[in-house]
């Protein structure tokens, strides 16, 4: 239970500060740090009981007191982005001044290993690393850390962006953040909470997955897992005194070490529901942001009718959960990856990109594509700089209201005309474009439910899709497949989304 006393000691030495009467602020309001601009701020801390504290930034000054446990806040009035300030507390004979302050747009960038994918480890990764000096774009990464209940502090720090400090950061939040720099001319600042491998129910909070019933069958196979845990774990250990003496007895041999026992899921395991909002998500939710980027979805594919429901949940969640109404939350479509099938076939990861476009009818939601830009052999595709680009120009759109295509095209109705079906989309921008000899990656089906592959032809704004061996087509589906075949873009070069006509309705 070493993560529960870490997670109580934090909370303690905090409290403890204010009992001595030393005014207190949690990591987050920090030196080097990023205000949102334009947006009231809220500030808190710890002081002694009772104990007036004054807060002042940018010729303003705040008063508020204490309250019987020490905890204050306050709340700036919005300001336009500038900097760097000095932001300066006062309370009883203590004063702390925070330095190097920015004002300008704050993001939170979470999900799993694709968000975490640091810079060092992206595509021209040297080249990248030597020019990342500019000190208005600023970084906080929050530790991994899980907790049974919500937390109110991480421990960190704002690093200004240099080569030193690129390196281990999230490579597509730093080239979202890039793109947003040289197009906005504002400080940038990213708060990373990410941690590989995670399923979306870590990263929800517990209410919000008991309010829904169509999550009680994942939160009844963790009770389970909860309740089998100390017998799983006396099992494991046995094992594993059991490996320890074969692994030192073939090394002794010469022989291939046999793999290592794996631990039993249990309390503190990164996959349990909640455990991930609580202890990394909880602890940011007081600090003003313009919006989340987000790059998760890998860990719940095979789930993709729950991931319909679920994802759209933790967005509303999220929400709720820091009280700034429906702020921006962009995330990325799965890239392709694995082979490719020579047929026309199902696809769980073509029916979890399907889920995660359900999530847009959620307003001020948006979504980059990245169908065409993985790797059939990596699960970590390293072109993160086109990742960031898109989610860029999806947050020019949503978030700054920029008139400018920020989608790929995307299917909206279909409508048989004889032996052919022809399909309309929204976002096409300039005009539909075929980037190869012909379309490709269009299959088609009659009332049989079979597909087969077919022929597709760009027709103004639409694309006619037929089959000498489908005479009566009832539906077509696009880039269905783990790793399909893209051909089919818009004039800005945006991939259009994977669909299929027989999309499942909405509750289904």
């Amino acid at each position: 239970m070493l993560m529960r006393w870490v997670a109580v000691g934090c909370w303690s030495i905090f409290v403890m500060a204010a009992a001595l009467g030393q005014v207190r602020l949690p990591s987050l309001i920090s030196d080097h740090m990023v205000v949102q601009r334009d947006m009231p701020v809220r500030l808190w801390g710890t002081a002694a009981p009772n104990e007036r504290v004054r807060v002042r930034f940018r010729g303003q000054e705040i008063a508020t007191t204490a309250d019987e446990k020490g905890r204050w806040q306050v709340t700036l009035p919005p300001t336009p982005a500038g900097g760097p300030f000095d932001l300066v507390l006062r309370s009883g004979d203590s004063e702390i001044v925070v330095r190097d302050v920015l004002v300008g747009e704050v993001w939170v960038a979470s999900g799993q290993s694709n968000m975490e994918w640091p810079v060092a480890l992206a595509m021209n990764a040297e080249q990248e690393i030597a020019q990342a000096n500019d000190p208005q774009i600023r970084f906080f990464q929050v530790p991994h850390r899980v907790a049974e209940t919500p937390q109110e502090e991480v421990q960190g720090e704002w690093r200004v962006c240099s080569p030193e400090t690129v390196k281990n950061f999230s490579a597509v939040a730093y080239f979202f953040a890039r793109e947003l720099r040289q197009h906005l001319k504002v400080p940038v600042g990213v708060i990373q909470a990410t941690w590989g491998g995670t399923p979306a129910e870590a990263w929800t909070s517990l209410p919000t997955l008991q309010s829904e019933p169509a999550f009680r069958p994942l939160l009844d196979r963790w009770a389970k897992i909860l309740a089998e845990y100390p017998a799983a774990r006396q099992r494991y250990e046995a094992e594993l005194q059991k490996w320890q003496e074969a692994a030192e007895q073939a090394k002794a041999q010469g022989k291939p070490v046999p793999p290592q026992p794996r631990p039993p899921l249990g309390p503190e395991h990164p996959h349990r529901p909640a455990n991930l909002f609580n202890g990394m998500i909880a602890p940011l939710t007081k600090f003003t942001i313009r919006g989340v980027i987000w790059y998760q979805g890998e860990s719940n594919v095979g789930r993709a009718a729950e991931y319909r429901r679920l994802f759209p949940a933790m967005i509303t969640d999220w929400r709720k959960a820091w009280g700034l109404g429906d702020f921006p939350f962009l995330f990325v479509q799965l890239a392709n990856f694995l082979a490719r099938k020579p047929e026309p076939s199902e696809s769980a990861w073509a029916e979890l990109r399907e889920a995660q476009m359900f999530a847009l009818k959620l307003p001020n939601t948006g979504m980059a594509t990245a169908i065409d830009i993985g790797d059939a052999k990596d699960i970590h595709p390293r072109n993160k700089q086109e990742v960031g680009r898109r989610l860029a120009l999806v947050a020019r759109a949503i978030a700054y209201g920029e008139p400018i295509v920020y989608s790929g095209p995307i299917y909206e109705r279909m409508q048989v005309e004889g032996n052919k079906v022809r399909l309309f989309f929204r976002h096409v921008g300039s005009g539909l474009v075929c980037k190869g000899e012909k379309l490709t990656g269009f299959a088609i089906a009659g009332s049989d439910g079979k597909f087969v592959w077919a022929e597709a032809a760009i027709e103004g704004d639409t694309v006619v899709v037929w089959s000498p061996q489908v005479l009566k087509p009832v539906a077509v589906r696009y880039a269905w497949a783990d790793n399909p075949e893209v051909s089919l873009y818009n004039g800005e070069g945006l991939p259009a989304l994977p669909f299929r006509t027989d999309a499942p309705k909405e509750g289904q």
